[in-house]
């Protein structure tokens, strides 16, 4: 019988967790999180930490769980020491930073302990997919279509656990609620970190949703997408988990689309292992010659959701408020920020990583990357999102840009997307002065496109 500490990460969870599989088979298991404050590791954002903590004190009431911070190796060394412990399970990770520090704590670890680690996090691990010539993919349709060869929907039912009894202390972690400003009173509303409320939202999704998602997941003023991004992000249910539900459905367009979903995460896994740059730096070497603006009062405008434009500002209101955004929506603003605006998509990114309980480190990069058109299988630079039209489409009653953006909600459907081609009466009548009530908007839409079109021109030479 051998005593086996199981480093938790992004797989806050007892079910269907290899690691903890094996190791509850082995013999007493303890379970450590380390929240790592290592100087290379990137912060978590603000909005990430309210989840963190929130998933943690959740997971605690299932699990004796210990929770340290600092520097990992010092802590797993530590907590080896006082509790005799034999080996060392986890579930990999795969930013560059985690897969470095990983591998050096393995070595440094083997001298005294067994150690071991599994895929906890993905239908299949990134060095599995490869194209006919032994290559990585860079366009998603041929990946999906080869990792649909790979899948496997049986879930790992835990096993009786007999956890190791001991004294340690966990460290305070309530420093990573919201401090100034504390602006989490939206997300407590919105979510429910946890196993349990990844359970519901699966359970929601499915019976409510799933049949008209191919359709409806695009509609800003409908509840069609899953929302359990957050939930996957920080491991509290895994993808096998829902393929596995999602496999016991009637396999129409509306499973396919959303499965695909799931297949464009690995895809964002796949490219951060075999091209790690994609963190900071576009995959298209063209686009390291691209005359992006440095515009700190744009950026600004977009973060706060005040450039004039009424769905961009409901999106980034709603982000704000919630922790999240629809996935439309995240298209279309990370277009007018990139186009548009000419912002480099690095900062969309940063702001998507403070304020997204989801901010994921693939998922992020590979799909601001996507729409800016430097990523793989990214579309067409050409290719600008009109946000008057897509509003229209995608928000038809209004409903979305009236929840979030409430000073608009008298105007007209008409001019709902675009007040500034309202008359003096029709605003008047809508209790709105433009400039005052709600701002102009911060680019001509047509100007900003040519502009966009022309800058692109000059890194095609």
């Amino acid at each position: 019988m051998r005593k086996t500490l199981v480093w938790v990460r992004q797989d806050i969870r007892l079910l269907d967790h290899p690691a903890l599989h094996a190791a509850a088979k082995e013999g007493d298991v303890a379970l450590i999180y380390t929240i790592d404050e290592s100087k290379d590791n990137r912060p978590l954002g603000r909005a990430s930490k309210w989840w963190l903590k929130q998933s943690l004190d959740a997971f605690k009431e299932q699990a004796p769980l210990i929770v340290k911070r600092g520097e990992p190796l010092t802590i797993l060394k530590s907590v080896i020491e006082s509790l005799s412990i034999d080996q060392v399970f986890w579930n990999r990770c795969y930013t560059p930073y985690e897969i470095q520090r990983d591998t050096k704590i393995k070595k440094e670890l083997q001298s005294c302990v067994k150690v071991q680690s599994f895929n906890g996090s993905l239908l299949a691990e990134p060095w599995e997919i490869k194209n006919q010539k032994g290559e990585p993919f860079k366009v998603f349709t041929p990946f999906w279509k080869t990792l649909q060869k790979h899948l496997e929907v049986k879930v790992l039912q835990p096993t009786q656990i007999k956890w190791l009894e001991h004294q340690i202390q966990d460290d305070d972690y309530t420093d990573l609620h919201p401090q100034h400003p504390d602006w989490s009173a939206g997300m407590q509303k919105a979510w429910t970190p946890g196993k349990e409320g990844a359970k519901q939202r699966l359970e929601i999704f499915l019976k409510e949703s799933l049949g008209e998602y191919a359709k409806g997941r695009d509609f800003l003023d409908e509840q069609k997408t899953s929302r359990l991004s957050p939930h996957l992000h920080f491991g509290e249910i895994s993808p096998r988990q829902i393929l596995n539900a999602v496999s016991k459905k009637t396999q129409d367009a509306n499973t396919e689309k959303f499965l695909a979903e799931l297949g464009w995460r690995e895809f964002s896994y796949h490219l951060l292992y075999h091209f790690p740059q994609i963190i900071n730096a576009p995959l298209r070497e063209e686009f390291k010659r691209f005359p992006w603006s440095d515009n700190a009062t744009h950026l600004k405008a977009w973060q706060k959701g005040k450039t004039g434009v009424p769905v961009v500002d409901a999106a980034m209101q709603e982000l704000w408020v919630t922790g999240y955004m629809h996935n439309r929506a995240r298209m279309i603003v990370a277009s007018f920020l990139t186009k548009h605006l000419l912002i480099p998509w690095q900062e969309g990114e940063a702001w998507f990583w403070d304020t997204l309980c989801d901010a994921d480190p693939a998922n992020n990069s590979a799909s601001w990357q996507w729409v800016s058109g430097c990523g793989a299988d990214a579309a067409p630079y050409f290719r600008i999102f009109n946000p008057v039209l897509q509003g229209e489409k995608f928000d038809p009653s209004g409903k979305y840009v009236r929840k979030w953006v409430p000073k608009l909600a008298n105007l007209p459907d008409k001019f709902l997307h675009c007040p500034w081609n309202a008359d003096e009466e029709t605003l008047r009548a809508a209790g709105l002065v433009l400039g005052k009530d709600y701002p102009k908007p911060i680019v001509d839409l047509k100007e900003g496109r040519d502009r966009a079109l022309k800058a692109f021109e000059t890194i095609k030479k």
